[in-house]
């Protein structure tokens, strides 16, 4: 007796036939990175040599508890912070770090004692105080100018300082210290602060070289008022 020939439309041709499966969307190269934010963090800051960094990082070694200390190479000098601007503008604040500081000398820097953010009693930043004859009018300046252009910037009392360490828990402090370092700033630079899971980046987007001639007085800083507390920026 003949088999009946299997046809191929049949089940039995079709028992041994794997089912195929949908091809996975390919990813397109570099989806991650379309997106933009609509407006950039940015401050303008002085730059912290290395010099000066080392003796800060050697006491930022004797911090404790749940302290995140700023890596030395992104030390700085806040002189304003504009949280919101649009990518559009960063050009004219360009323009206005070159206009500002075309006819200013180098800054002699002095760096003075540690304290904290917002109070002693319950800090959340470690800082270390600095003083420069022309730096609070150069603060001032940056501000006024930074309004005139309608972008946004804080309105916060200007108290220069380096940020040493930020509390992220339980910490003890640490006793007030004194540094009797200084240096010679050439120039302003105007940063991006880019938000990561482990702590802000620093971009660098444009530097402005101070190019007026150095005062023939002395570079010693004018004294300043009782010391207050800073308000924290990037």
């Amino acid at each position: 007796m003949n088999k009946p020939e299997k046809k191929p439309g049949s089940r039995a041709a079709q028992a041994g036939a794997r089912p195929s499966r949908p091809a996975a969307p390919r990813k397109q190269p570099g989806r991650e990175s379309e997106h933009q934010p609509s407006t950039y963090r940015l401050f303008y800051a002085l730059r912290v040599p290395a010099d000066i960094t080392a003796p800060l990082a050697e006491a930022q070694a004797k911090l404790r508890g749940n302290w995140r200390a700023v890596r030395p190479d992104q030390m700085h000098v806040t002189l304003s912070y504009l949280p919101a601007v649009p990518p559009e503008r960063v050009e004219d604040l360009k323009r206005l770090g070159t206009r500002l500081t075309q006819d200013l000398p180098p800054l002699h820097v002095n760096l003075r004692g540690t304290g904290y953010f917002p109070n002693e009693g319950s800090p959340r930043v470690w800082f270390v105080k600095t003083e420069a004859e022309g730096l609070t009018e150069l603060a001032e300046n940056l501000r006024a100018g930074i309004r005139e252009l309608g972008i946004g910037t804080d309105d916060l009392a200007f108290k220069a300082h380096i940020t040493l360490a930020r509390k992220k828990g339980p910490a003890p402090r640490l006793p007030p210290l004194i540094f009797d370092q200084s240096w010679t700033a050439p120039g302003l630079t105007l940063y991006r602060s880019i938000l990561r899971k482990t702590g802000p980046i620093y971009e660098v987007q444009s530097t402005f070289r101070f190019r007026g001639s150095a005062s023939q007085t002395s570079a010693e800083s004018a004294p300043t008022a009782a010391p207050s507390a800073p308000q924290e920026h990037p």
